[in-house]
């Protein structure tokens, strides 16, 4: 009996000290969600590729330079990521918080807040790096740029949340590198990062850390 007690205790000091030095409130259900619309996204520009009058000139320039005066395919490409993004952090916002009020925790503590600004800094430099690349018509280098990016932000901020964030981050991070060696499928790369990975791992966090407390 006393035993199981010594037990209980030790459980309660570790999860305060999770809770002082790490944001454990990355809800699974909302990487998942963003994978989700991460691959209707990508579905949607493809169909836009394959459909395209332009579809010749834009692919010549994703292999090399894309020189549409318009910028209209571009354009197009931004809108869409901007609306996946929406999607996506709107969606974790929500059951995040959620999860949050299940563990007594505030969305912005201390430890969510620094967690935040060290994912923010590479997201931010890619984000302008990603901005060039476009204005310069170099579209053949953003899906590769993103997964890096990403990649970073997540390793970046992973020392105060989940391990599982590290472990994202790093395969992100790989398929990037990967995906600057094949320039022209970009699309596949972007889907299977920010598509298949999001749903697995965010399966993954939510079969080891949600489960129980949603059945």
């Amino acid at each position: 009996m006393e035993e199981n007690q010594h037990i209980e205790h030790l459980a309660e000091i570790r999860s305060l000290m999770e809770k002082s030095t790490r944001f454990i409130s990355l809800s699974g259900l909302s990487g998942v969600m963003a994978g989700v619309y991460a691959l209707a996204g990508a579905f949607v520009a493809r169909h836009h590729i394959v459909n395209s009058q332009s579809y010749q000139t834009f692919v010549e320039g994703y292999n090399g330079h894309y020189t549409d005066p318009n910028h209209s395919e571009i354009w197009f490409f931004v809108l869409l990521g901007i609306a996946v993004l929406i999607l996506a952090l709107g969606t974790g916002l929500i059951l995040t918080l959620r999860k949050a009020k299940q563990n007594n925790q505030k969305l912005l503590d201390k430890v969510a807040i620094r967690m935040g600004i060290n994912m923010a800094i590479p997201l931010a430099a890619g984000g302008v790096f990603c901005a060039v690349l476009l204005y310069n018509g170099y579209i053949g280098l953003v899906a590769p740029a993103t997964l890096i990016f990403y990649g970073l932000s997540l390793i970046n901020g992973s020392k105060y949340t989940l391990d599982a964030i590290r472990h994202l981050g790093l395969l992100e991070l790989a398929l990037g590198l990967i995906a600057a060696l094949d320039i022209g499928n970009g699309l596949f790369y972007w889907s299977v990062g920010f598509g298949v990975l999001h749903i697995v791992y965010g399966t993954a966090m939510w079969w080891k850390h949600e489960r129980k407390k949603s059945a």
